[in-house]
């Protein structure tokens, strides 16, 4: 077996292969549009709403009167009484239950709470969902037996902070590359490994460590005091420089055989699960980046006057304010809805939360740029130079640098496509999948070939027509109809396509991931744009038709992105892409690289540091 099939079957071995709830999203994908599942929006009940609104209402205060920014960008360290502050609010422990130690709040307020955190420093929020999202508390919840919850969840809560450790100098996305081992010796495991880009791992007290135990993954929660671990280094990196992130090693490291999470063999499948749920902390803090540029660019806009008026007011940046103000008012949609289908938990909301995380990363670093641009020079300048000559220290770059790495963290964008796509396609292939299977038998072709039969011929006359088509359709929307009635017939248009593309390329459609790319970025459209309405549509009460006006304009821009995403699924120049890229990687244009100097220090492109002493630190 290859080693690309070896890591395909380890991914199919570790994904959840049951769909026991309905997925708004996955039905998206398949052309029917099911508004029903997330309208009316779920709202937690009025006790969980009134200490939500406490908690982030305290967070808010705490975060004005003992937290300095620029201190942090400065030092590049969180203060350990920061952090020691907010335990005491519980911001350590906002969804651990009240039973073991914590707030036991909704994600709802958990996402809030980090919207408002991430615009104000990028970096403490990273501190707080890396602890909670995909740290020791959300594996624990679960996978954790109720020894495990007792032991390690109030410590948590407490605001011991944890870490969770899967990457490796040598394994991103490919699990099956992975190299820590972990040996049962006993009643005990023996860790050996290095595990590189450890967020909190400097500072952690907990781990959640993932290590090959034979030939499948295993998840274990490690004490990081235990000998034989060391942090290597403390890691810098382009933006969110307060984080602690480093190299850690474990040599010869005894883990206690009960601290295995899950049974042997679940590692991988506990990752991806945790990151269900865990992966609405990254749409929260883009959300508030882009909440928080919308105000920079208001005040900005006229408040800088060129040619006789503000520069808002020229249509060259009111297009760009205009992007920045729907975009934002789109992700906290997207955000708000995601994160009460997870409290709901009537919708498998695996597909929703990777849209979100997707789309609000890539969104929220656009409407940061279009912010920096618009600032022009001095958006470029950092804030502590912007004071220094008596101006306000707008962190216009630094924001805009903190927000790049959420494009990569917690999987990159081009995998989160990759992901969603195999979950959108996942009815096709449980119907057809041997089919285009080339190792499958006969037998299991004819077998294939009759549910596959019975599959399309019910599925394809449901994508001919539907209400999206009715011109009433969805008119207790007012304005926003028209727009939902262009996800309802998109929906189905983006269900051809993929029918289209698994005909033409069979068992190869895998392997043409732009193609892919593009219906997964033109359903994230279509996601925002549900949110967007509902949003709308609930915010009236309140707001009266000023959120309609934002919905309004945030679906004209998506819809023209979206079909331009169409327009490229057949137009574009993938192939020509491809075969030039084999000839640059072949060394054919060298000669492009004449001229120029490399500034890049000598050494492996792939390596561990040597040696060294123990960087770890503890809060105190």
């Amino acid at each position: 077996m290859s080693e690309y099939a070896k890591a395909r079957e380890l991914g199919e071995q570790a994904r959840e292969k049951e769909w026991t709830r309905p997925s708004f999203a996955k039905q998206l994908f398949l052309g029917d549009f099911r508004l029903d599942l997330v309208r009316p929006a779920p709202v937690p009940g009025d006790e969980a709403a009134k200490r939500g609104e406490e908690f982030v209402r305290a967070v808010r205060r705490f975060l004005d009167a003992h937290v300095d920014p620029a201190e942090i960008e400065r030092t590049a360290q969180v203060p350990d009484e920061v952090v020691k502050g907010l335990a005491r609010l519980g911001a350590f422990g906002i969804t651990i239950a009240e039973e073991y130690g914590g707030l036991g709040l909704p994600y709802l307020y958990y996402c809030r709470a980090l919207m408002l955190v991430g615009s104000y420093c990028p970096a403490l929020a990273t501190l707080l969902s890396a602890h909670q999202s995909i740290g020791v508390p959300q594996p624990l919840k679960l996978f954790g037996t109720e020894e495990q919850k007792r032991e390690f969840l109030p410590r948590c809560a407490r605001g011991e902070i944890s870490a969770f450790l899967l990457t490796e100098p040598d394994v991103g996305s490919d699990p099956a590359r992975l190299s820590t081992t972990a040996v049962r010796d006993g009643d005990a495991y023996v860790l050996d490994g290095v595990k590189l880009w450890t967020t909190n791992g400097v500072v952690a007290d907990l781990l959640v460590v993932m290590a090959r135990t034979g030939e499948k993954v295993s998840a274990f929660v490690v004490e990081a005091d235990t000998p034989g671990i060391t942090v290597q280094r403390r890691n810098s990196f382009m933006g969110l420089r307060g984080i602690e992130n480093g190299v850690t090693e474990f040599r010869q490291v005894r883990v206690p055989a009960r601290n295995l999470i899950g049974r042997e063999g679940q590692g991988l499948k506990i990752a991806l699960t945790t990151l269900n749920t865990g992966r609405l902390s990254l749409p929260a803090t883009c959300a508030g980046n882009a909440k928080w540029a919308v105000k920079i660019a208001r005040e900005w806009g006229d408040a800088r006057v060129q040619w006789g008026r503000g520069i808002g007011r020229h249509e060259a940046v009111a297009t760009k304010i205009s992007f920045i103000a729907a975009t934002a008012y789109a992700l906290e949609a997207v955000c708000d809805l995601t994160s009460r289908m997870a409290d709901d938990r009537r919708n498998d909301i695996r597909i929703e939360a990777a849209l979100a995380k997707l789309y609000a990363s890539e969104m929220a670093y656009q409407a940061l740029d279009e912010l920096v641009q618009i600032r022009g020079g001095r958006g470029y300048e950092t804030a502590e130079s912007l004071a220094a000559r008596g101006e306000r220290g707008v962190p216009a770059e630094q924001m805009l640098r903190d927000s790049r790495i959420n494009r990569i963290f917690e999987g990159s964008s081009e995998i989160m496509r990759l992901l969603i796509t195999r979950e959108a396609v996942d009815a096709h292939l449980s119907a057809a999948g041997e089919l285009i299977d080339p190792g499958a038998s006969r037998q299991a072709r004819v077998r294939a070939l009759r549910r596959a039969g019975g599959f399309y011929a019910r599925w394809l006359p449901t994508l001919v027509a539907g209400t999206g088509d009715l011109p009433s359709s969805y008119a207790d929307f007012g304005p926003l109809a028209p727009h939902l009635r262009y996800v309802e017939r998109t929906s189905r248009k983006l269900a051809r396509s993929l029918f289209y593309g698994m005909s033409r390329w069979q068992g190869r459609l895998e392997h043409r991931q732009a193609f892919l790319g593009r219906i997964v970025d033109a359903g994230a459209e279509l996601f925002a744009m549900t949110a967007v309405c509902v949003k709308a549509e609930e915010d009236e009460a309140d707001l009266g038709r000023r959120p309609y006006e934002l919905a309004d304009t945030f679906c004209r821009q998506a819809r023209r992105r979206a079909d331009a995403l169409f327009a490229r699924l057949w137009d574009n120049s993938d192939r020509e892409d491809v075969r030039l890229a084999r000839y640059v990687l072949d060394g054919r244009y060298t000669f492009l690289e004449e001229g120029v100097l490399d500034p890049s220090v000598e050494g492996p492109w792939v390596g561990s540091p040597e040696g060294g002493e123990n960087v770890r630190r503890k809060i105190t």
